[in-house]
């Protein structure tokens, strides 16, 4: 009886959490109970994955009637083909990147707090798609500002200010103050570009599917272990099952709900890489696409200058009205030059 007291003992504490595992057992039980944990919880995650996909593509087919619809584009190119068309996807698919995340990710408080705000930007966009008059850029401005500056102030509260160059391994302690600012540059800059790059059937959101991606990758390589980085896939996978429709010719349009969306979660993302400036490279078709039209709009608005005055922003249209691409042609061509820049910048971190 004491010898079957000990062996059902050692059967029970097979199944238990690895961060109870008692001091007496062999370094064999432990591995064992290990990666029986590992095990179950990358199985939670592969099924999480699967039906965050799976809810994306339901939900989109099932609710796109209720959304509002495009007025049509009049000043982008060929934006009278949008005209009609469902508009504000992104709250289906956000609202199901976060139940996802509760359901299947392992949440903290700030993970939470992260997803509290992008939920906020998802609305800030669906009530401008749905107004019959668009929100003013400054009102849209100035709450992107706020929202950034509460990310900022809460990445702060549960990390330092302590970054790492990611290209040289290099690690520097940036002062608090300092930090928060080029924090919230960071972010108000992610979104606006972000939702500028929106005017080409699935060419933002094939982008962001990259540059999170490419974090994602970047993140395993400096092994950064942190719960967020499920949340990539989690966020990647439900763009995936709205690009499934939006893919050339477009069933309906993502809006302002899910290109905002998108431009906070990546900023979040190259946050909690603790590589923030990895973003300049990572996402630098989505910089270069969206931010020129904004550098040239806020310098002629502000200062009175002119510049790129033979060049129409943004940059997709430029390349569809004067060079002749297509759409197909636009998505394949900008997704293949940031796949280039993101294996380069891979292979830079690797060795």
């Amino acid at each position: 009886i004491t010898q079957f007291d000990k062996n059902a003992s050692k059967n029970f504490t097979f199944f238990q959490s690895p961060n109870i595992i008692k001091s007496g057992e062999s370094p064999k039980e432990e591995k064992m109970i290990y990666l029986l944990g590992t095990y179950e919880h990358a199985l939670v995650a592969f099924i999480g994955v699967l039906f965050a996909f799976a809810v994306t593509c339901i939900a989109i087919a099932k609710l796109n009637g209720y959304l509002p619809k495009d007025m049509g584009r009049q000043y982008a190119h060929d934006g009278a083909l949008s005209a009609g068309k469902p508009r504000g996807a992104g709250i289906i698919f956000v609202l199901t990147f976060v139940v996802s995340a509760l359901l299947f990710g392992k949440m903290n408080k700030e993970i939470i707090i992260y997803l509290v705000l992008i939920v906020i930007e998802m609305f800030t966009g669906f009530f401008d798609d749905a107004a019959e008059k668009p929100w003013g850029e400054y009102l849209k401005g100035i709450l992107d500002l706020a929202v950034a500056v509460v990310v900022a102030i809460s990445y702060l509260h549960y990390n330092s200010s302590e970054i790492t160059i990611a290209i040289t391994g290099t690690t520097i302690v940036i002062p608090p103050v300092v930090f928060a600012i080029l924090t919230v540059i960071l972010v108000w800059v992610s979104i606006n570009v972000t939702n500028c790059s929106d005017g080409v059937d699935g060419l933002s959101g094939t982008l962001t599917i990259i540059t999170l991606m490419s974090v994602f990758v970047l993140d395993n390589i400096l092994k950064v272990n942190d719960s967020f980085n499920y949340c990539i896939l989690l966020f990647a996978v439900c763009l995936l099952g709205y690009l499934w429709y939006n893919a050339t010719p477009s069933k309906l349009l993502m809006g302002d709900a899910g290109s905002r969306a998108m431009g906070i979660f990546i900023a979040i993302t190259a946050l909690k890489s603790h590589s923030p400036f990895i973003y300049l490279l990572a996402a630098i078709v989505l910089i270069i696409d969206g931010g020129l039209g904004l550098v040239k709009v806020s310098l002629l608005r502000f200062l009175k200058v002119h510049i790129l005055k033979n060049t129409t922003t943004p940059i997709h249209d430029h390349v569809r009205k004067k060079l002749g691409w297509s759409n197909a042609q636009v998505v394949f061509r900008f997704a293949i030059i940031q796949i280039v820049v993101s294996l380069a910048v891979i292979y830079l971190v690797m060795i």
